[in-house]
């Protein structure tokens, strides 16, 4: 049987509904016959609050075969999936003639490479992100340009971190040194504009019409999947099942979240709910769950995920650990407290590696969707008793449609700039960036192998790094 040859940017339609669909082998030029390295690659940066305890982060080797400590476990069964990078700095949010601001600092040089200006009124100064640079060279090849998500409510004014600005704190994209890109907490909100179809009439009756019946957005485009159904070939059609599964599975978790606001938060509170009111964790996924739709669908190729805005005090109680986070994180190298902070730091590697096992399941020519993919995931801290923002955590997942080599445990020179990363990330995505921030070249060894052997440099547990003996 001869089945139809469909456009990459084919989508199923119906009331208020514009659903993109996954590679499939039918749309030309072939996703069959392509290789990984011909795929859309992708790529994201994931941040963690407060700094990590440092002495369950760091590998004690460098090289293949390295044993994951404490923090990095629950990653084991992605071990040759990624990369742990030791000795990159990012010296724009050290403590400078400004004082203090440490967190607001470490959120806003993040991905900009650029000190903020010390400012709590709206003449904020800091530089545009990498993701957005990246975003204005290749966004235009998919629907959305970018996407930012985040766990907090944005915030874009106000004083928040001795003297900075909450739009310092509470973003980690820029699209220019004045103009924070604020990231998008509701999951719902999120999941309409991936799935809607841009025309806000047609989405409300749309929206008004599913909770009114109760009904799925997938049956506003069940009439268009079978149409196209007719035309596939069987693998294709499974791998269509298997994307409406997940989009369902999904859309009944965003439900549910909403059925507990409903029954549970009064109706003056629900404008400020947010699903972590009704699990943290889940909330944490929905989003994991939403880039890999997303990149998945390639309705964009470039996301920013702000976990939690550094400087946060959320508690970890569903964990053990009842104590405020950023209080937790001036630890006085007690070991109870920096005990306490290891669970909370392998807590965010667990979504982490849920993000990971959601991307390799997603099948992608002859490799998968994190095989496409580059994905940073670290803090603007190191150890946050310290404010240290030298020798940052910092991981790197996904082969970069082959460009990476991942499994690794990497020593640069001390002192490396964060932003050399960045241009070497650029440079596999295909955007050209020849400088960025205080880049001082590129880092050629994420697409190398790396000898084995000892690690040059351990954390001193109680003030600095110290060369090994």
């Amino acid at each position: 049987m001869k089945h139809t040859a469909l456009p990459r940017r084919t989508f199923l339609r119906g009331l208020g509904t514009l659903m993109a669909l996954p590679a499939l082998e039918a749309m030309v030029p072939a996703v069959s016959a392509a290789s990984a390295q011909g795929a859309p690659r992708r790529t994201a940066f994931v941040y963690a609050p407060n700094g990590m305890n440092m002495a369950d982060w760091w590998p004690e080797t460098v090289g293949r075969g390295y044993e994951l400590p404490r923090i990095l476990q629950p990653l084991a069964a992605h071990h040759e999936d990624f990369s742990v990078l030791s000795g990159l700095d990012q010296v724009a949010g050290s403590e400078g003639a400004d004082g203090a601001g440490d967190h607001a600092r470490a959120n806003a040089t993040w991905l900009t490479g650029v000190r903020a200006r010390k400012t709590a009124g709206a003449d904020i100064q800091v530089g545009a992100s990498i993701d957005q640079v990246l975003a204005e060279q290749m966004g235009k090849q998919t629907r959305y340009s970018s996407l930012e998500l985040g766990c907090d409510r944005a915030r874009t004014a106000g004083s928040c971190d001795n003297g900075y600005s909450c739009a310092y704190q509470f973003n980690i994209a820029w699209k220019g040194p004045a103009t924070p890109m604020p990231p998008e907490a509701d999951p719902k909100q999120v999941f309409d504009r991936l799935f809607g179809n841009g025309t806000s009439k047609e989405e409300t009756a749309s929206r008004q019409k599913r909770e009114q019946y109760n009904k799925s957005i997938l049956d506003f485009v069940l009439e268009d999947a079978n149409s196209l159904k007719r035309q596939l070939g069987a693998t294709d059609r499974r791998k269509l099942d298997e994307y409406m599964t997940a989009v369902r599975e999904l859309e009944e978790r965003i439900g549910q979240a909403e059925k507990f606001k409903t029954q549970n938060v009064a109706p003056a509170l629900r404008k400020d709910f947010l699903p972590q009111d009704y699990s943290y964790e889940q909330h944490i996924r929905m989003m994991y769950d939403l880039m890999t739709l997303a990149f998945q669908t390639d309705s964009t190729r470039i996301a920013t995920f702000l976990v939690a805005h550094d400087g946060s005090n959320r508690s970890y109680p569903f964990i053990g650990v009842p104590d405020g986070h950023h209080d937790l994180s001036h630890h006085g190298n007690d070991a109870e407290k920096k005990a306490r902070i290891a669970k909370i730091n392998t807590f965010h590697t667990t979504q982490f590696a849920y993000f990971l096992g959601k991307l390799k399941a997603v099948r992608e020519g002859e490799g998968t969707l994190l095989d496409n993919c580059a994905i940073m995931f670290g803090s603007g801290l190191a150890d946050g008793n310290r404010h240290a923002h030298l020798d940052l955590p910092i991981l790197l997942a996904g082969r970069g449609g082959g460009s990476i080599k991942s499994g690794q445990s990497i020593e640069f020179k001390k002192e490396t700039p964060l932003c050399n990363l960045f241009v070497s990330l650029a440079e596999r995505m295909g955007a050209k960036v020849e400088k960025f921030g205080d880049s001082t070249g590129r880092l050629e060894a994420i697409g190398q192998t790396t000898p084995s052997g000892p690690r040059q440099f351990q954390l001193d547990r109680d003030t600095k790094w110290k060369k090994k003996v």
